[in-house]
């Protein structure tokens, strides 16, 4: 069934435009999404239905109908793959920047799981169902490097069990702003969904997962540091946030780093580069390792040539 919400413009929200005070007042729904929802007909306020450029009157009482999502199914498209490692229960894939993992809204295509389908056909776990098959953990869009996938839920099961007891290995490499001066250390702060931001995480007790990276630097570049972290656990975003908390956001980060963003970076400079776990069938513990891609490598080549 469809969901039924009913908003009241307080005295404060007079003279608001509707599809703004929507995505104000209705948790999780984008202006963007409250416009099309208008443009359906889906927004009623005193029994008519309203443009997105309605301006609200005090006390209208809006009614927003949110339709039952569509079942959305995935695409195979032929698209290149950097596999690192294959067999009949999983595969290592290098994703590059840019790529996105699985469709969504906005990203309906050109996405790994694309990629995927069209390179394993039938042969992909069906736990996270027809939107994410294979998918056991996530790496952000402009977040380079392994990942993972499970051919069959028998391995899928597996290394979910793995990243819940930790004994899944993942390394990353960033650079961050500032220089850290103790030479390693470890960041424990529980992350969840900011509150006063629902699209960005944050450090946060309330509604929150415990979270714990490790890091240790690598080089020092005087206003930035070259790192590399060790992920104990698995939360979104969780290297991002974390580093920003102790004062150093990475370089490139237009969420969670100083306004003034590194636009040549194309987000943040962070690199999955070790992934390790125990092969699900055979038992034997395997190790992958990926080459720093040649946007990080030039720009640690500029950092180092700005310090001589």
């Amino acid at each position: 069934m469809s969901d039924i919400l009913t908003l009241t413009a307080d005295t404060d929200d007079a003279g608001a435009r509707i599809d703004k005070l929507i995505s104000d007042k209705a948790d999780g729904l984008t202006r963007s999404a409250a416009a099309k929802l208008i443009e359906d007909g889906n927004v009623i306020v005193g029994g008519q239905a309203v443009a997105k450029n309605y301006k609200c009157k005090e006390n209208d009482i809006i009614t927003v109908t949110i339709p039952d999502a569509k079942p959305l199914e995935a695409k195979a498209e032929n698209i290149p793959l950097d596999i690192v490692y294959e067999d009949d229960d999983l595969l290592v894939v290098n994703k590059p920047k840019g790529m996105v993992v699985h469709p969504a809204a906005g990203n309906f295509d050109g996405t790994l799981v694309n990629a995927l389908l069209y390179h394993c056909k039938d042969s992909l776990s069906g736990i996270n169902g027809v939107i994410r098959p294979g998918i056991v953990h996530r790496i952000d869009k402009d977040t380079s490097g392994l990942l993972i996938v499970a051919k069959n839920d028998f391995a899928h099961i597996d290394l979910a069990q793995q990243i819940k007891e930790h004994s899944f290995h993942r390394a990353y490499q960033a650079v961050v702003y500032g220089n850290i001066k103790e030479d390693s250390g470890t960041v424990n702060q529980p992350i969840g969904r900011n509150p006063n931001d629902r699209k960005k995480m944050a450090v946060t007790f309330k509604n929150s997962k415990n979270a714990v990276t490790h890091y240790e630097v690598l080089n020092r570049f005087g206003d930035f540091t070259h790192i590399k972290c060790i992920l104990e656990t698995g939360r979104t975003h969780q290297i991002r946030v974390h580093m920003s908390y102790i004062g150093h956001p990475l370089a490139g980060d237009s969420v969670y780093g100083p306004k003034k963003v590194i636009t040549s970076l194309n987000g943040q400079c962070l690199h999955a580069g070790e992934i390790g776990f125990v092969h699900p069938r055979t038992r034997e513990y395997m190790e992958f390792k990926s080459e720093l891609p040649d946007y990080f490598k030039a720009f640690l080549s500029k950092l180092e040539n700005k310090r001589q």
